[in-house]
């Protein structure tokens, strides 16, 4: 009888202790560590991963908590762990498949030049190094033959990066994207001639209602051989000859730079931002308009006031000037 007592008292002991290692959390480690779990990998290979790295005290201890969860599916995948867990919550962890990953926001409008920024600052990769990926057209030359760089073809969105994403690996993602959106239009039009106009309305326009107008504007500007005068090429190519330094200068309106449409007629040799897909559309179908001309309104709206005449262009400008004038006194 006492034999049997003394069983059932060390059975409970040692459930206790079992379950004592189920739920109390444990960090073997310092700082972050990270564990790559590839498809494939046995539970007991994973268990050897995260007893090695310091994540659970044993092996064991994962193997039991995976037993209670037999049912559920463990997901391949890097995971982070950068606090003391229990076996239990590892094992929920893997299961929900919360893999880490970083998330690149690229808004509409943005250039090469940004998104390296943006690369750099969630630390990815050094800006320099996405710029020089960038700079290789080759992985959209089918689609546009002419096209100088990616710019233009890094489609806006919100990605879902893994530590290990290299440039060109980003490049690929983000033209990728753009093929489907450019296949989502339909459009039978030049693509090269589109994305780089979308660009330029792109960078100029801050109410989505206006993009067709100013699409407008420019297409008319075109057919006409007159200049587009466009402040944001001039921009563009003072970032390309590395001497933008945040305004616009007499020299920069003077560059002999190609994308400078203050000195060059036509569209520049490429695009100079990346546009999203409503920017895209609104140039494959602009508005019907004989403006020639838009200048910002002083209202600080936003919006713009479209002109056919230079005489009624220049009162919307000076309308502009003295309403800029009010505001900072």
């Amino acid at each position: 009888m006492k034999a049997i007592r003394f069983l059932v008292l060390a059975g409970v002991l040692l459930g206790g202790f079992v379950g004592y290692r189920l739920v109390v959390p444990y960090q073997g480690f310092a700082g972050e560590i990270f564990i790559d779990v590839p498809r494939g990998t046995s539970t007991s290979g994973i268990a050897d991963l995260l007893a090695k790295a310091g994540v659970v005290r044993g092996r064991s201890d994962f193997l039991l908590a995976r037993l209670i969860a037999q049912r559920k599916i463990l997901q391949a995948g890097e995971y982070r762990f950068n606090r003391p867990a229990t076996p239990v919550e590892v094992v929920n962890r893997i299961a929900r498949g919360e893999i880490f990953y970083y998330e690149l926001v690229v808004p509409e409008g943005k250039n090469m030049f940004d998104i390296a920024a943006a690369a750099e600052q969630l630390g990815l990769f050094p800006a320099s190094r996405f710029v020089d990926a960038a700079r290789d057209p080759r992985l959209i030359h089918d689609l546009d033959p002419a096209a100088p760089t990616l710019e233009g073809y890094l489609f806006p969105d919100s990605y879902k990066l893994g530590r290990h994403t290299t440039p060109e690996d980003l490049c690929h993602i983000m033209t990728g994207k753009f093929r489907a959106a450019w296949k989502s239009l339909g459009a039978n039009g030049d693509v090269h001639r589109t994305v780089t106009l979308a660009s330029l309305v792109e960078k100029e326009s801050k109410l989505p209602a206006e993009r067709p107008k100013i699409a407008a504007v420019f297409e008319n500007r075109l057919r006409i051989g007159m200049k587009l005068d466009c402040d944001p090429t001039t921009i563009y190519a003072a970032m390309l000859d590395g001497r933008y330094r945040g305004v616009i200068h007499r020299s920069d309106l003077d560059s002999e730079n190609l994308y400078n449409t203050y000195r060059h007629p036509g569209l520049p040799p490429g695009p100079i931002a990346n546009p999203g897909l409503a920017t895209l559309r609104a140039v494959v179908t602009p508005d019907v308009s004989d403006a020639l001309y838009f200048v910002a309104r002083p209202d600080g709206s936003g919006a713009h006031e479209f002109s056919s005449s230079m005489g009624a262009h220049e009162s919307a400008v000076e309308k502009y000037r003295r309403g800029q004038h009010t505001q900072n006194r």
